[in-house]
Order: C-alpha cells, then sequence, then structure tokens
C-alpha cells in the first residue's frame, strides 16, 4: 500500500496565488513603518531649533521726569517816588472873586481819587479860607498843631508858606492881593508841592508868576 507522509499536504489552492517576480526585476524590500516623531526629532531636510534664547532682561524702569522747579518771581519793583524838585503844574483859570470855589472843588476831586487828606495843603494869596480864619481863633499853637498833626486838609495864607511843611499836593487860590505879591509867594508854594501844584486864579497873572514852564 502506500507511504502517507506525516505532515499534512496543503492543496496548491488553498495557498493562494503565487507571484513570480518578472525577470530581471527583484523583490522591493519593504519599508519600515515610520513611528510616531517625538518634538526632539528634526524634520528631515529641516534643522533642528536651536539652543534655547534667553529671555530678554527686564526692562530698566526710568525714573519719572522731576517735576519743573518753580521759577522765583520777580522782585517786586519798587514804585516811582515822587521828585519832589519838579512837580507836575496844574492850572484852573478862575476870576479871583471864584478862585477859592475852584480850589475847594479841586480838593473834592482830589479826595474822591483817592487822595489822602493829609496829603493836601491849601493856600490862598488873599482872604483866608473861613476854616483857617476860625481855627486861628483858638490861637495859633492849636492851629498849627493840626498842621503838624498832617492827618487833614490844611489851610493857610501864602505869607505862612514858608513855615507850612512839604505835601504831595499843594493847591493855590490866586483870590486876590498884588501881583508882585504873587511874583513871590507862587515859587515857594511849587516848593512845598512835592507832586502836584494846582494853580486856580487868572491865567496871565500866574504865567507871569511862574514863567514860561507852568
Amino acid at each position: 500500500m502506500p507511504l502517507i507522509s506525516e505532515e499534512p499536504q496543503i492543496p496548491e489552492s488553498a495557498q493562494g496565488p503565487r507571484v513570480t517576480p518578472a525577470a530581471g526585476r527583484t523583490a522591493p524590500t519593504p519599508r519600515p513603518v515610520p513611528g510616531p516623531r517625538s518634538a526632539a526629532t528634526p524634520r528631515p531636510g529641516r534643522p533642528g531649533p536651536g539652543p534655547a534664547r534667553p529671555a530678554p532682561p527686564a526692562q530698566r524702569a526710568h525714573p519719572a521726569p522731576a517735576a519743573p522747579a518753580p521759577v522765583p518771581a520777580a522782585p517786586a519793583r519798587p514804585e516811582p517816588t515822587e521828585n519832589r524838585s519838579a512837580p507836575q503844574i496844574q492850572l484852573i483859570p478862575a476870576p479871583a472873586g471864584s478862585a477859592l470855589d475852584a480850589a475847594e472843588e479841586a480838593v473834592d476831586l482830589l479826595l474822591e481819587s483817592g487822595r489822602a487828606p493829609g496829603d493836601i495843603l491849601v493856600l490862598t494869596t488873599g482872604e483866608q479860607h473861613p476854616w483857617a480864619a476860625h481855627e486861628l481863633s483858638f490861637g495859633e499853637a492849636a492851629y498849627w498843631a493840626q498842621h503838624d498833626a498832617g492827618d487833614d486838609v490844611f489851610f493857610a495864607d501864602v505869607s505862612a508858606a514858608d513855615r507850612a511843611r512839604s505835601r504831595p499836593v499843594v493847591v493855590v487860590a490866586v483870590n486876590g492881593d498884588a501881583d508882585r505879591t504873587v511874583a513871590r509867594t507862587l515859587p515857594v508854594a511849587r516848593d512845598r508841592a512835592a507832586a502836584l501844584l494846582i494853580v486856580c486864579g487868572d491865567p496871565q497873572t500866574i504865567n507871569s508868576a511862574l514863567g514860561a514852564g507852568v
């Protein structure tokens, strides 16, 4: 009887088709399946990441700009002092009979403009002002004491101009007396005026007494 091999024989049809490589060609070598690429593995054709850059240094904080120093205030300029040697001269034309009234109106305007009463001296060339006549009735000592106090308008005759002290404003009422007396006393009144000399009277007489500078 025939011999039976111990190994079972697989039918050729059960083994699948047999691929025979073509003549002159070798079978390709199967490529390995790439596994997962780690982050450290560079991609082919590209350089790998270089060393990590150091973090930029922290920006130095700049100090806030200092506030500008205050500009020192300019020193106050001293107020101009009144030139005692050259007072301003103002002429108020008036006849002799109205010169005293014109002088009183000038005093009122000076007080309304802010002049202190003690800044004003009123001189008359003729009849005395009623206030002066009244105060002299109590004696010259009391009368001149009010002048020395210097806290109110003072009225006097031009004959007493030498005794009167200088004041910022002198008002002269040319209400009488001879032209020669006026010519002699008006320059004295001008010397007593520290800032302003007001002369009330006839312009021709006053110009003759004070000269062309009026």
